[in-house]
């Protein structure tokens, strides 16, 4: 029955494959209406890595996988973020998954060699768990490292925000308080900063549309009601140094917020282990008299 089970899941699997291979989904009508009536979308401001061995390795499976709609939008947006492309993250499921699906086949081979019989169900089964296994990984990691570099930038946003407010006490002006505050400090967000206004010299734009663009491609809200506070600094003339004092002070509020929930969830989960460490005690105590007693029956 398992034997039945897995060919014709893996039967079933591979006409699906072909069958979305010759006939690729077509994009919905809005989509091509966009296209067709729309203007063309700015430049993305964050820099992607196109290198990777396992682009090389897993290429041919990035087209296939496109055509099935992968990533989701939701994982383009942490790709970005990560700073890795869709091709080279399509490339890295696939890799892994071929891997762990061609690891117990070739355990089982080195077995046989070694005159180590096994029966086949076991190999199996393993390539089918180890091979969705590592077609998962990349995207839970995806997702962590992007969690972790929003945090990062939230951080350093509120520093950057009262950098900012001090410029501007100084008597600075909007466009040279935001250029002169990204030229201070280190780290991937500071330089995300500096290369967006760098973008917006380079391009003619003004410094908060591309502050606005960077905060949606980082889906940080925050970076975005910055850029609404700057510029009506810049074109209606308005006094935003309260407005900057607040919203640093509001984001320290929340990262420290988050710490606190974040060490309250570690100190549960340092809990589990005891309570697992007294439930085994209560069965090394109880299993003999339960064991007395049963016997007598």
């Amino acid at each position: 029955m398992v034997a039945g089970l897995m060919w014709g899941a893996g039967l079933g699997l591979g006409v699906w494959a072909l069958i979305v291979w010759l006939f690729p989904p077509r994009p919905a009508l809005h989509t091509l209406m966009d296209q067709l009536s729309g203007t063309a979308a700015p430049s993305p401001i964050l820099i992607t890595d196109d290198g990777g061995w396992s682009l090389r390795v897993g290429r041919l499976f990035v087209r296939p996988l496109t055509a099935l709609g992968l990533p989701s939008q939701r994982l383009r947006r942490d790709l970005a973020v990560t700073g890795k492309t869709t091709e080279q993250h399509l490339a890295d499921k696939a890799t892994l998954a071929v891997t762990g699906l061609l690891l117990p086949l070739v355990v089982q081979v080195l077995l046989a060699v070694a005159d180590i019989g096994l029966s086949w169900e076991l190999p199996a089964v393993a390539s089918v768990v180890l091979a969705a296994g590592g077609f998962m990984i990349p995207d839970v990691t995806v997702r962590q490292e992007a969690e972790r570099r929003r945090s990062n930038f939230r951080y350093a946003l509120a520093a950057y925000l009262n950098l900012v407010r001090v410029l501007l006490a100084g008597g600075a002006g909007v466009d040279g308080a935001l250029s002169d505050a990204a030229t201070i400090g280190r780290g991937w967000a500071i330089q995300q900063l500096r290369h967006a206004l760098m973008t917006a010299r380079l391009t003619r734009a003004t410094p908060w549309s591309t502050l606005k663009q960077l905060g949606a491609e980082l889906d940080v809200p925050q970076l975005s009601e910055l850029a609404a506070s700057v510029s009506l600094a810049g074109t209606e003339g308005a006094k935003v140094r309260a407005s900057l004092a607040a919203k640093a002070s509001a984001l320290r509020t929340r990262e420290l917020t988050d710490a606190e929930g974040e060490a309250q969830a570690a100190t549960e989960r340092m809990s589990l282990p005891v309570v697992l460490l007294f439930a085994a005690f209560l069965v090394m105590i109880g299993y003999p008299a339960l064991a007395q007693v049963l016997g007598a029956l």
